[in-house]
């Protein structure tokens, strides 16, 4: 696979020197199977982000002589378990024994087993990636006419658990390219919002519904901003429009079950409770 312009990639020596392990083991270990690594000039490993979280958890299962096998068992269902969409700066991996876990902030869940446990946060691998990421950053802003809405997206995407001043800088270079980017105005709200910056959030989570109105996560994203400055109404009908377009967004009916019990409307409160738990029962039975 070859990598697009936009992508946030690192050499094997990057990787190297972030896990203090040798070119060669990184090497090793993509060949093992487990990672799909780009390639760069004269075919050379480029990795990503994620392929970093698994070589990280690699290395941890191999510390703990843990046997290779196992370890390629474990990672590929890592891979699959891996939150998608959206930021991975809340997710915690670790090793109790022969057995690797995933939390994302509020669940946690073992990749063999579906079984909760583990330890290391991805955070701390992010802190060791932000100078590489700022470079690669900086080189694409160099060629910033060469990049397309896309690949500025996927830049931020990529950048956002690793710096995210520059994965709101990258995100918003998408809408210059193509005014109809709602998803790059729906993550740099979301990143404005986690800075404090509401009221701009709340700007770009109108510009991105202006572009889709029927975007359930624009909505909700609205919403958590809406509260934020006190708005209880205005974020129960962002709530409601929500699960409307999407029933089975399980977060909205949790923040209306409780949004409509402090409004003292406790049968309604109860109402998207109940069907709030039905959808974590479902989602657990998976």
């Amino acid at each position: 696979m070859h990598l697009a312009p936009g992508t946030l990639n690192f050499s094997s020596r990057d990787v190297a020197e972030i896990l203090g392990v040798s070119p060669a083991a990184v090497r090793a270990q993509a060949r093992a199977g487990f990672l799909s690594p780009g390639r760069g000039p004269g075919k050379r490993y480029r990795f990503s982000f994620q392929d970093l979280i698994l070589l990280r958890t690699a290395k941890a299962l191999a510390d703990a002589r843990v046997s290779q096998r196992r370890i390629r068992r474990s990672l590929r269902r890592l891979i699959q378990q891996l939150p998608r969409g959206r930021s991975l700066s809340e997710v915690r991996i670790a090793a109790d024994g022969n057995r690797v876990l995933v939390r994302d902030g509020r669940t946690s869940w073992n990749p063999e087993s579906g079984q909760f446990v583990l330890d290391f946060a991805v955070s701390d691998l992010a802190s060791k990636v932000a100078p590489f990421a700022r470079r690669n950053a900086e080189a694409a802003r160099q060629v910033e006419h060469t990049y397309s809405a896309a690949e500025w997206y996927q830049l931020g995407y990529e950048l956002e658990a690793v710096d995210p001043r520059e994965a709101r800088d990258a995100y918003r270079r998408a809408p210059e390219r193509d005014p109809r980017h709602a998803a790059a105005h729906v993550n740099l709200g979301r990143l404005l919002h986690q800075s404090g910056a509401t009221p701009a959030a709340i700007e770009h989570y109108a510009a991105a519904l202006d572009l889709d109105p029927l975007n359930p996560t624009a909505l909700f994203d609205l919403g958590t901003a809406l509260e934020d400055l006190g708005r209880r109404k205005d974020a129960i009908a962002a709530y409601q429009r929500v699960v409307e377009i999407d029933p089975g967004f399980a977060d909205a009916h949790y923040n209306l079950s409780r949004l409509y019990e402090k409004a003292g409307n406790k049968q309604t409160a109860l109402q998207h409770l109940v069907i709030y738990k039905r959808l974590m029962e479902q989602r657990d039975r998976r």
